[in-house]
């Protein structure tokens, strides 16, 4: 990621933000219309977990440009992730979920660039997830 795509993630971040508790419950909606399997892995109250997808992204959006600071949190993500049954697929589920809720939270100002600079966040952080999601499984065999 560049410091452009860096600029517009936090930019457009700012303008979701208050309306978080809606663009959570829009994400999970969308996300299990598009896999309605991955609902048994949210057991809890889903306004806390969308409070808590709320805060993690704001905290990953704050340190965009310090990205190795957050890598120890991102990769003990991965693994409780695994621990609850996540599996890599479901990654491009959550992705997809998350730039369709983007879009449809910032309308007009979710431009091809900055779908662009989400989609190559998600990634990065994904596969951070998924990396150290599978030394977990192999650490816990």
């Amino acid at each position: 990621m560049n410091a452009s795509q860096v600029k517009l993630i936090q930019l457009s971040f700012k303008e979701v933000a208050p309306a978080a508790e809606v663009a959570a419950d829009v994400f999970y909606s969308r996300l299990f219309e598009l896999d309605p399997s991955l609902r048994h892995l949210f057991r809890g109250d889903m306004q806390e977990q969308g409070k808590k997808l709320m805060q993690t992204l704001a905290l990953v959006v704050t340190n965009l440009r310090t990205l190795d600071t957050i890598v120890p949190a991102v990769q003990k993500l991965g693994a409780r992730h695994a621990g609850y049954g996540v599996r890599d697929e479901h990654y491009e589920t959550v992705g997809t979920a998350l730039l369709w809720t983007l879009g449809k939270c910032l309308g007009s100002s979710f431009t091809k660039e900055t779908e662009e600079a989400w989609a190559a966040a998600y990634s990065l952080l994904a596969n951070t997830m998924k990396e150290a999601a599978a030394a977990h499984v192999l650490t816990a065999v």
